[in-house]
């Protein structure tokens, strides 16, 4: 596996959530700040069997914690669940309060803005994969065919949103303001857009839907697959930057614990990699890849 990112680690709470998506960000529930305070009143002792948490949308992150856990896992004294939650606030929760060992279902940019919303402790110990994240459409086959004035619709939550962006950006089709991080760029931060493009703001998991009422959908093929919509109405594909790799995210007060310890070293393991290099698993294959090293 390529040379692993230094740890990213948030602690402090923000005055105010960094993304308002009512749909992915569930902020303020009563029922899952009583149960997080109640685990972190309470010991954490780790078994030998580690729960990690994925995103049951994306049915190939289950295939990896499977495969990590029967073919990787017993060489480090470890037995790993695969465990799937739908709602990130939740999951992050159990996380931080060490009813999870960990989850591999974010990126550094979804977990800053989970993190400034909620103020829980965790911290990216390892890049496990690459999602693979493009644009979709069920009019063109080729983003060149893409007329101006064409509708795009992008994430409506703000980390998948500046990937969508920079992707445009770095594919030459719109241009961002100089002074704003393109990885967390939003619409207002569109300077130029040359083709006049309309955009529009979606949760990823209706994208699927909406395709054939666009001319573009800019989101991860793992959720285009599980909304039925063929690989071949992808048109474009970059490569996938560094900076939005799925990272192993652990609590941040249990980094220590000589299980969590194994964890980090299983899933930093030359076969997670050779795995999804060569898997011919049709939930993982182009879906997840390796690592890049940019």
């Amino acid at each position: 596996m390529s040379t692993p990112q230094p740890q990213f680690e948030i602690k402090q709470r923000k005055k105010g959530p960094w993304v308002a998506s009512a749909v992915v960000l569930v902020v303020a529930v009563a029922g899952t700040i009583a149960y997080v305070n109640h685990r972190a009143n309470a010991a954490v002792q780790f078994s030998d069997t580690l729960k990690v948490h994925y995103e049951p949308a994306m049915a190939g992150e289950q295939k990896l914690i499977e495969y990590v856990s029967q073919h990787i896992a017993p060489d480090y004294g470890i037995k790993l669940e695969a465990v799937g939650l739908q709602d990130p606030a939740q999951a992050d929760a159990a996380v931080a309060n060490g009813t999870y060992a960990g989850t591999i279902y974010q990126h550094q940019w979804w977990l800053k803005q989970v993190v400034d919303a909620n103020g829980f402790q965790l911290t990216s110990t390892e890049p496990v994969f690459q999602w693979s994240f493009g644009l979709y459409s069920d009019r063109y086959t080729n983003i060149k065919d893409v007329p101006d004035g064409a509708t795009f619709i992008v994430p409506n939550d703000g980390a998948n949103q500046g990937q969508a962006l920079w992707l445009l950006q770095r594919a030459g089709l719109i241009g961002l303001d100089k002074q704003v991080e393109p990885r967390v760029a939003k619409l207002r931060d569109i300077a130029d857009n040359p083709h006049h493009y309309v955009f529009k703001e979606i949760d990823l998991l209706s994208m699927p839907r909406v395709l054939d009422s666009v001319d573009v959908a800019i989101g991860y093929t793992s959720q285009f697959d599980a909304g039925k919509v063929p690989r071949s109405k992808g048109i474009l594909f970059p490569p996938a930057p560094r900076t939005f790799a799925s990272q192993l995210v652990i609590g941040t007060k249990y980094l220590d614990d000589p299980r969590i310890i194994k964890l980090q070293k299983a899933f930093a393991d030359p076969r997670v990699k050779q795995y999804l290099e060569t898997t011919g698993d049709p939930l993982v294959k182009g879906v997840l890849t390796p690592v890049s090293s940019s």
